[in-house]
């Protein structure tokens, strides 16, 4: 009877746990908050360093002129037209002859909640010499403003003012672009990642 009773007692107890767990992920879900902590814990993983792109392979694959064209890299399309927080529509011709770090993103992605703040130190190290473009996935313009506005970001975002062009399709989230100053996308990284790193750094300067 006593085991039975006990048996009763676990029964309910594990019931009383998932009805906890329920409400706390309903909760999370209905006021939007699931994200930042799906993020959070996802910022734990990207602090072991294993999902980030190799730049070091990359990086002597590309000073080794005997055995890489330039052909070897795509190249990078400048006719992808933006939108800045401002309202002001630009080309990414404008930025043609730099280095630039494109990153598809959007709120409601939490692996992009999860490495935006190591692109924005980067983007606080590295904003004179990286053109540095946010493009934002989320239907409505203004979630996004306002959520960088809330973190205290500075980092530039922008959204999609023309047809997306066949280089840059992907359709994971995020995901992350660099081109080099001669025009070549020389990394190519979907999902996230930790770019606020030495290594990195290096990379990017080796593009110039």
């Amino acid at each position: 009877m006593m085991e039975e009773n006990q048996k009763d007692k676990n029964i309910k107890k594990t019931w009383i746990q998932y009805g906890i767990f329920a409400i706390v992920a309903i909760t999370l879900y209905a006021t939007g908050l699931h994200t930042e902590v799906i993020g959070f814990v996802q910022r734990g993983l990207l602090a072991t360093g294993f999902m980030n792109p190799d730049v070091e392979v990359i990086a002597q694959n590309n000073s080794d002129v005997e055995t890489v064209e330039s052909s070897a890299f795509a190249k990078a399309d400048y006719n992808l037209k933006l939108r800045d927080a401002k309202g002001n529509v630009v080309s990414l011709e404008k930025y043609k002859g730099k280095v630039i770090f494109l990153n598809f993103w959007a709120t409601w992605c939490p692996p992009c909640v999860a490495e935006m703040p190591s692109i924005e130190k980067l983007y606080k190290d590295m904003g004179n010499d990286v053109v540095f473009v946010m493009l934002s996935f989320d239907k409505n313009f203004e979630t996004a403003k306002a959520y960088m506005e809330r973190k205290d970001y500075g980092l530039p975002i922008y959204e999609q003012a023309g047809p997306m062009p066949a280089v840059y399709e992907s359709t994971a989230l995020p995901t992350t672009y660099v081109i080099d100053a001669e025009g070549n996308i020389a990394l190519t990284h979907k999902g996230m990642a930790d770019y606020n790193n030495e290594e990195f750094r290096e990379f990017l300067n080796s593009l110039k």
